[in-house]
């Protein structure tokens, strides 16, 4: 329910059409009952603002009948208020069935995050698979369902008759599909916590990482150690003075050869 809106996802997309279907039963005025229904979704919407809640259905809906509004004010014609959000629940219908069948179901794809198990359960988990495919099926057959009693309405029906019967048709096919999301879900086996995997394995990378650094700092400490030793050694050593060679000079220095004293006399 969370994932899908809930109570106040429901009421956001369900309500503003109740109001433009009575307002258009009583007084038969298109653009009255547009701003209406408009204004009810701004008002929903800034009540979610004020309340920090999400934004994102709130959005949506305003979103949805804006355009629905633009639709039929510039048509004239009050069924195309509806318009917009039954091509989109027939466009979605279609996504689903056709990820079910390319499996890659998108309940899956949208319920994974939700239970930080994102998509482990296509390669990992092969019994939340095949639940993941069955509820898919069920939204892809119900909104196809749902879209194949409102076209003909729109087709052939009046204004009056298709608002009532969408705003019937809102909340039940919708709770409908999240019972039996939750009826196959209930069944199939437990998801893997992938998120807490990854942060295990986070945790895991950096206490080798903090082993390593402490390894190489022992070791830098020890080779640094071993060097200032080396130097105090070398350092206490006694010095070794004088160069080996014959008779010393009257100076100090090596004598002079014979020779070249007599050289010098002379």
């Amino acid at each position: 329910m969370e994932a899908f809106g809930g109570v106040r996802g429901m009421v956001d997309t369900t309500v503003p059409g109740l109001v433009f279907v009575l307002i258009y039963t009583i007084r038969r005025d298109i653009q009255l009952a547009a701003v209406a229904a408009l204004g009810l979704t701004l008002v929903l919407a800034a009540i979610r603002l004020v309340r920090r809640d999400t934004l994102k259905h709130a959005f949506s809906g305003v979103f949805g009948v804006a355009i629905g509004a633009v639709f039929a004010t510039m048509s004239g014609d009050a069924k195309n208020f509806y318009l917009p959000g039954m091509l989109y629940t027939l466009g979605l219908a279609v996504v689903y069935i056709l990820s079910a069948v390319f499996r890659f179901p998108l309940i899956g794809v949208l319920l994974g995050p939700i239970l930080r198990e994102n998509l482990s359960w296509r390669t990992r988990n092969p019994g939340r698979f095949r639940a993941y495919t069955r509820a898919t099926w069920a939204w892809g057959i119900i909104l196809l369902a749902k879209s194949a009693i409102l076209f003909p309405l729109y087709w052939w029906g009046d204004a009056t008759q298709l608002g009532w019967v969408k705003v019937a048709l809102g909340i039940p096919p919708f709770l409908l599909c999240v019972y039996l999301t939750w009826v196959f879900l209930s069944k199939a086996p437990p998801p893997i916590d992938v998120i807490a995997e990854m942060e295990a394995e986070e945790r895991e990378r950096e206490e080798r990482e903090r082993a390593a650094k402490q390894g190489e700092d022992a070791l830098e400490r020890l080779v640094h150690d071993m060097a200032d030793e080396a130097v105090d050694r070398l350092s206490s050593e006694p010095s070794r003075e004088g160069t080996p060679g014959g008779p010393q000079g009257p100076g100090g220095g090596p004598a002079e050869p014979p020779a070249r004293r007599r050289h010098a006399r002379d």
